[in-house]
């Protein structure tokens, strides 16, 4: 069994966002129907992207974006520049940290561990909305 939905986040500023609640909102009717299976989240963007990580100290959040503005620079000798000059440090920090996610069903929900949850890497000071895919298959 088989199932696509898409999916919008809201826009949000450069940082680290968990929207564990966002994407079970527009996922969770369709995941009800999966016993076990996979859900494959793919973000439609190039700067931008997802990661899981810890949900409970927002530390965690403050010191990812910390380490990727400090890694990936904005004042850096870039040749595209004509988006912005947080936009190629944002292509970069996509490919460092990924587009998409596989995440295991179980039970009609994502399994997640206790102290997991999914992050939007906002990598643009105003990226606007978000769109993902998510694909999910298993069996009834």
């Amino acid at each position: 069994m088989w199932n696509q939905i898409e999916l919008t986040l809201e826009p949000r500023p450069r940082g680290v966002h968990l929207v564990s609640r966002e994407v079970m909102d527009a996922v969770g009717g369709a995941l009800a129907t999966f016993r076990v299976g996979l859900c494959q989240l793919f973000m439609l963007h190039t700067s931008a992207s997802l990661a899981v990580n810890e949900n409970a100290s927002p530390d965690v959040r403050h010191d990812t974006r910390t380490w990727l503005d400090t890694v990936v620079p904005e004042q850096f000798p870039w040749t595209h520049t004509l988006e912005g000059s947080d936009d190629m440090p944002a292509h970069v920090k996509s490919m460092i940290t990924g587009s998409s996610l596989l995440l295991p069903v179980r039970d009609g929900r994502l399994a997640l561990g206790t102290w997991q949850g999914i992050y939007l890497l906002e990598h643009r000071d105003h990226g606007g909305p978000r769109s993902l895919i998510a694909t999910i298959s298993g069996e009834g």
